[in-house]
């Protein structure tokens, strides 16, 4: 399915970004099911056997949503594959995508030729996550389909270039598809994005808020209590720059205003690690742009709330 199709699909130019533990079949199936791409880690689904499990269970579902819905058919989701090199599973993440002809495959931290070859085997898409332009253009050469534009604000591992220079800076040179990811969680912000010159906004946190979450309700309950003053930019716990929750790292017994740098040649996304899983479940990664989340709510509830702040804001703009 080209990019061109996906969108024609969408009910918003929305992504729901993966995330890790967060991010499941359940999550999924109801940002699909209301009209914007979902998508959730390979890593999450464990043991690895279980990937397949959870890709037969959302091809069904949503082939079954689609006959039930003919006139307002599913949006395609996505996996994400980690793409470093303690990742010891990648290999059969990646097997099972192809096997399952994943529609859309989301690459971060690396990009290599053979895995976007196999992905575009069956006519699949990759999309790189990228924190500046240089990588951007590394991604591209590499085979990638289009870029997911890592801005300031994130949540989880995210870059510190502004937004606007980002976007500005990639479009000189990419006219193919541009997801735009930094403390995003309203309605006037996705259109924020497109007037910058992405083709999709990339929206993580505020689906933490949500019934679906696979995430605790204490979790829950701090994106709601907090705001952007509350997040700590750190690579403490993963080795990789990123947004995390100040409450959770204080739960832990750590300074955050105190915290120390760590070796990013120690980072470990393998399947025996822990650290990733440590990281994640303990200290709760998040972005900036929380402040505006006041409840927890159902996806269908917060899709339907932003496509008409979305709405909304689009007429104020074109004066209508």
């Amino acid at each position: 399915m080209s990019f061109a199709a996906i969108k024609k699909r969408l009910r918003l130019p929305l992504v729901g970004a993966p995330m890790f533990i967060v991010s499941g079949p359940e999550l999924v199936l109801a940002q699909c099911k209301s009209g914007i791409i979902g998508s959730f880690p390979a890593l999450n689904a464990r043991p690895q056997s279980e990937l397949t499990v959870w890709l037969k269970r959302i091809k069904q579902e949503l082939a079954d949503y689609d006959d039930k819905n003919p006139d307002q058919p599913s949006a395609p989701y996505a996996v994400n594959q980690i793409v470093h090199k303690s990742n010891n599973r990648l290999d059969e993440d990646v097997a099972d995508c192809v096997e399952h002809k994943v529609p859309i495959v989301i690459t971060s931290l690396g990009a290599r030729t053979d895995v976007n070859d196999a992905i575009h085997s069956y006519g699949g898409l990759v999309f790189h996550d990228v924190i500046n332009n240089k990588f951007a253009k590394k991604a591209i050469d590499k085979g990638a389909d289009g870029l997911i534009a890592v801005a300031a604000g994130a949540g989880g591992h995210a870059g510190t270039l502004s937004p606007l220079v980002l976007i500005a800076e990639i479009r000189e040179w990419f006219d193919g598809p541009l997801f735009l990811s930094g403390g995003m969680s309203t309605g006037a912000s996705i259109l924020a994005a497109e007037a910058m010159g992405a083709d999709c906004a990339y929206m993580g946190s505020a689906f933490i808020a949500t019934h679906e979450a696979n995430a605790v309700s204490g979790y829950k309950d701090a994106l709601v209590q907090n705001s952007s003053q509350d997040i700590v930019y750190t690579n403490l716990f993963t080795g990789v720059h990123g947004n995390y929750l100040k409450p959770s790292i204080v739960a832990a017994g750590l300074d955050p205003d105190n915290l120390p740098e760590s070796d990013p040649s120690k980072m470990n996304f393998g399947s025996s690690g822990d650290s990733e899983a440590k990281a994640w479940r303990d200290i709760w990664g998040c972005g900036q742009g929380i402040g505006p989340i006041k409840s927890i709510e159902s996806v269908s509830n917060y899709i339907a709330r932003i496509e008409s702040q979305y709405q909304k804001a689009r007429a104020e703009l074109l004066g209508q």
